[in-house]
């Protein structure tokens, strides 16, 4: 028996790595009986037959886990998005930060294509990147195609699994091609119509940057709240959560309750009041999921 690590899973076969050595294994039927899917990202016993081949005997428990991209035992996610085309979006940013808060996934975030801003455009970006930085993010700023800039992600990659995330056609392709050229992962151009990039990429699989490994993901264009509960989505802002502890009753949801530290804390400027108004506009989508009787 080995142990190891599933970096990709495709046409029911999983990769593991072990050491410097990947397996091919397939999944017992067992898994199946118990309905229990190896996820790439995911510890294993296996067995090997041979050098290349094995079957994966056990999984370990999981840190954390994405069903929308299948993936387990994530430390961080590289949230990219596009300074221009798409344009960015901190209703979208703030959408992602919630769902990888809530999975105990540490956010990093990446701004592309500033190089394409006007000058007004770019002073609004940098506003925006004050901002985030003060909620306690990293925030890293980089060029479109050139690779300026995006030597300062490879530190962060380092002994870690991270995710790469986003919305399609902000350059999570070409992010990855910069930091490692010998991918050559293909991209697509942006659809003129939708004003998004087409979904090259088509399965999850951890790739070895920067002495860590790299999840290149499908591009999303939303996400949901599938198992957040009303009082857990003040804990997915950390300004929130800080301020919430001032609040007068316990489970304060932070809208028109009397003693409201959260509040009081959005009307005297230490709170960004579009963050606020995002977290508004996230408690009611829970709201609306929940099942009336």
């Amino acid at each position: 028996m080995s142990k190891g690590k599933i970096i990709k899973a495709l046409s029911g076969f999983y990769y593991v790595l072990a050491g410097n050595q990947i397996i091919q294994c397939r999944g017992r039927g067992v898994f199946r009986k118990k309905n229990i899917s190896p996820l790439v990202g995911d510890y294993v016993t296996f067995q090997a037959e041979n050098e290349q081949e094995g079957y994966i005997m056990a999984i370990e428990p999981r840190k954390n886990e994405l069903t929308r991209p299948p993936i387990a035992n994530i430390d961080q996610a590289v949230l990219v998005f596009s300074a221009i085309e798409p344009d960015f979006s901190t209703l979208l940013l703030d959408r992602f930060l919630s769902i990888v808060e809530l999975n105990s996934i540490h956010p990093i975030i990446c701004i592309t294509k500033i190089d394409l801003l006007s000058q007004k455009d770019r002073k609004q970006l940098d506003t925006y990147a004050k901002d985030y930085r003060t909620v306690g993010y990293e925030v890293l700023l980089m060029s479109s195609l050139t690779g300026e800039g995006m030597e300062q992600l490879l530190p962060y990659l380092h002994s870690k699994v991270s995710v790469l995330a986003g919305q399609s056609g902000v350059g999570k392709s070409s992010l990855l091609n910069a930091l490692k050229p010998d991918l050559d992962i293909k991209t697509g151009h942006i659809s003129a119509h939708l004003g998004r990039g087409k979904h090259t990429t088509r399965h999850v699989e951890l790739l070895q940057i920067g002495g860590g490994l790299v999840a290149d993901t499908p591009g999303f264009s939303s996400l949901e709240f599938p198992n957040m509960e009303e009082a857990d989505l003040g804990q997915a802002f950390p300004e929130i959560s800080a301020a919430g502890a001032g609040c007068k009753f316990r489970r304060c949801l932070h809208v028109n309750e009397p003693g409201c530290a959260v509040i009081k804390a959005v009307e005297q400027g230490q709170i960004c009041s579009y963050r606020y108004e995002h977290y508004k506009q996230f408690l009611e989508e829970i709201k609306e999921r929940k099942p009336r009787y």
